[in-house]
């Protein structure tokens, strides 16, 4: 009797209020990693840069989620996880045996430090946005980068479009100082031969509802 009563009071609602609308909760999406792309960019720097290569870092294993609100944009969160250790050099038109040093060098202790922090994680805390054509949405995300023990504040430019199978595809780009993470850009021959403090990383995430 009390539920009926409940029902017909808020059927009675919505008659005498047409524009009212029920706020749709946050939907749960899970990052497909087969699908996704994440790479690191690092460029040489020093003296003698000539002797010296760009790098090409990608990403293998990371997983992560977003609570997605349509209806209200900025109530989604994002959080986010990526093994150190997956971080794979790919360097192109090097050779396996430069490639393998720099991978080594990379996820030694005087770079990443894969032993010791062996995950890197993003966390949002704030989100902004602005509606495009066909789906797609400008989005500001704000939030808590983990890297090398170290968290700092960033903020992540991100298009996001909403496929009409109701697949997320997001594509970002950030540039990041690793230095601010406690990280010491490598250098060799006495600095003469170095990579830049500055990184960029770029972003193609495919997430879908969770469970589908």
């Amino acid at each position: 009797m009390i539920l009926r009563t409940v029902a017909t009071l808020f059927l009675a609602a919505l008659i005498a209020f047409p524009n009212m609308t029920v706020p749709v909760s946050q939907i749960p999406y899970t990052i497909d990693s087969q699908q996704s792309k994440i790479e690191i960019q690092v460029a040489k720097d020093g003296f003698l840069k000539a002797f010296g290569h760009d790098h090409l870092v990608s990403a293998t294993r990371y997983s992560g989620e977003i609570q997605f609100d349509s209806d209200k944009m900025e109530n989604s969160l994002v959080t986010f996880a990526l093994d150190t250790a997956s971080l794979k050099v790919i360097d192109p038109g090097e050779s396996e045996k430069d490639r393998a040093e720099v991978q080594e060098t990379m996820l030694g202790k005087d770079v990443l430090d894969a032993a010791q922090y062996p995950q890197i994680k993003f966390a949002s805390s704030t989100l902004k946005s602005k509606p495009g054509n066909g789906g797609a949405f400008d989005l500001q995300v704000e939030g808590t980068l983990t890297l090398h023990g170290t968290s700092k504040p960033i903020t992540v430019p991100v298009r996001l479009q909403v496929e009409p199978d109701g697949k997320l595809t997001a594509d970002a780009e950030v540039s990041l100082l690793q230095s601010d993470f406690g990280i010491m850009p490598y250098k060799a021959v006495g600095g003469t031969v170095k990579v830049k403090d500055k990184l960029k990383l770029s972003f193609h995430i495919v997430a879908r509802k969770t469970g589908s």
